[in-house]
């Protein structure tokens, strides 16, 4: 109930601000002003990461190779015998000296348990949780009862679907030393790209949410965990109870808890986990539905810490509230559009036209974002870049909108359900040997300095 009072309150005072607004502000100044705002904070993270990068150069980040904790790693699996044990086996080749693998079962209506006590029989790091039928439902209740049993300083969570490097947690680790240091995150990757056009559109959405990751974590702000390749030390773990066993996006959940007890949260950029896309648009809409409905639903619940947390610095505080205009924004924009055009029929006074100038410019914002991304971390051409950042903008607008939208109306007029919308692994079959779709941070470099000079 507190969810809907709240989420109804912030719409009918966005409501209020689009009529004040429209009825006694300029147009034009208006939409000057949000470029302007956009456009300082685009800046400022630039700032910050030119200013990172100096830095490194000059005296590059002392990182405690030494630091070696226990590690835990969580595999939750449901309806997964198609991938578990190869992603098992993946894990398995890490170099990391001291690991253990707890692979769980969420109650499988497949041959999965079965997969997940073999590999326990086969491997002396691997223990096979298999949970009961009747159990508690979620991602978040397997991995606190597997918590029950961990022996990890550390636990790192994958999805069944999971792909590494041998030296992913050796290069990951180092990051999580700092005392103020809750939770790492590392780069997600999707390994069948070239699959079809939706697989590329999302590879390239989750390099932009690379650019947004990296800025966040240069200006020290609110690094979001992402699920799969998640690193948590164990007593930020303890401190905020683990994790959220009511919350249907776990990873977005704990990242908020964690940033208002003052833990601080990392993005690894340099270390990637490779997972699958999804590969039909309906699935698609299920995943995203899910991973909005429960973001959304995570700022609601923990409205009063995200605002008034004694622990929180003000600068997280002002990079998590700056982030809630992602799911605001969309639902403005129709709005906006929704109350103009209503003017238009009424032949009353209206600014149709200024508010779809807005709404190109907002896309144009994210276009040119996604064109900086994926030129710099999939290593496209200039034009491939433009033209899939082009695609990928068209793709997000007719992905996010619609869902955004759907998902504010749900949360006020319908009784909160637990579905998950899984996501089904497998569909692509992935060779082993195939090449990661990646390249050496050489070439990253030389890419982002290629990508500085004037396009033509």
């Amino acid at each position: 109930m507190i969810e809907r009072i709240v989420l109804s309150v912030l719409i009918a005072s966005l409501w209020l601000f689009l009529f004040i607004f429209q009825n006694f502000m300029s147009t034009f100044w208006a939409i000057i002003f949000l470029c302007a705002f956009m456009l300082s904070y685009v800046v400022y993270m630039q700032i910050a990461l030119k200013h990172q990068k100096i830095k490194r150069k000059r005296q590059p980040d002392e990182l405690n190779w030494n630091y070696k904790p226990f590690v835990t790693v969580m595999i939750p699996s449901h309806n997964e015998q198609d991938v578990i044990e190869k992603t098992v086996e993946n894990i398995l080749e890490m170099d990391y000296e001291k690991f253990e693998v707890i692979v769980i079962d969420d109650r499988s209506e497949d041959n999965t348990a079965q997969k997940l006590k073999e590999l326990e029989q086969k491997y002396e790091k691997v223990t096979a949780m298999i949970r009961d039928k009747n159990a508690f439902p979620g991602k978040s209740a397997v991995l606190n009862d597997a918590m029950k049993i961990a022996k990890g300083e550390a636990i790192l969570v994958f999805d069944a679907d999971a792909r590494v490097k041998p030296d992913f947690l050796t290069k990951l680790v180092p990051h999580l030393e700092k005392d103020s240091v809750g939770a790492v995150q590392a780069r997600k990757v999707i390994i069948n790209r070239e699959e079809n056009f939706l697989t590329r559109c999302q590879d390239n959405e989750y390099a932009l949410d690379t650019h947004f990751q990296v800025g966040r974590d240069s200006i020290k702000g609110a690094v979001e965990l992402r699920g799969n390749g998640e690193l948590i030390k164990r007593e930020a773990l303890d401190d905020i109870h683990g994790w959220n066993n009511y919350t249907i996006t776990d990873d977005l959940d704990m990242s908020t808890r964690l940033h208002i007890k003052g833990w601080d949260v990392r993005f690894c950029a340099d270390v990637c986990v490779y997972e699958e896309a999804v590969l039909k648009f309906v699935p698609l809409l299920k995943q995203r539905r899910r991973w909005v409905e429960g973001s959304i639903r995570r700022y609601l619940e923990h409205f009063w810490g995200v605002l008034f947390s004694k622990d929180m610095s003000l600068r997280v505080s002002i990079d998590m509230i700056a982030y809630i205009t992602e799911f605001i924004l969309p639902f403005w924009m129709i709005s906006e559009i929704c109350f103009q055009a209503f003017k238009y029929v009424k032949d009353s006074p209206n600014c149709v036209s200024s508010s779809l100038l807005v709404s190109v410019m907002v896309c144009g914002f994210f276009t040119i974002g996604l064109l900086y991304s994926v030129r710099k971390y999939n290593h496209l051409s200039r034009w491939q870049s433009l033209v899939q950042a082009v695609q990928t903008g068209i793709f997000l607008c007719c992905v996010w909108f619609p869902v955004v939208v759907f998902i504010v109306f749900k949360i006020i007029f319908f009784k909160k359900t637990m579905d998950w919308g899984k996501t089904t692994h497998g569909v692509t079959k992935i060779q082993d040997n195939k090449a990661f779709p990646d390249e050496p941070a050489e070439k990253q470099e030389a890419a982002e300095e290629e990508f500085a000079q004037p396009m033509v």
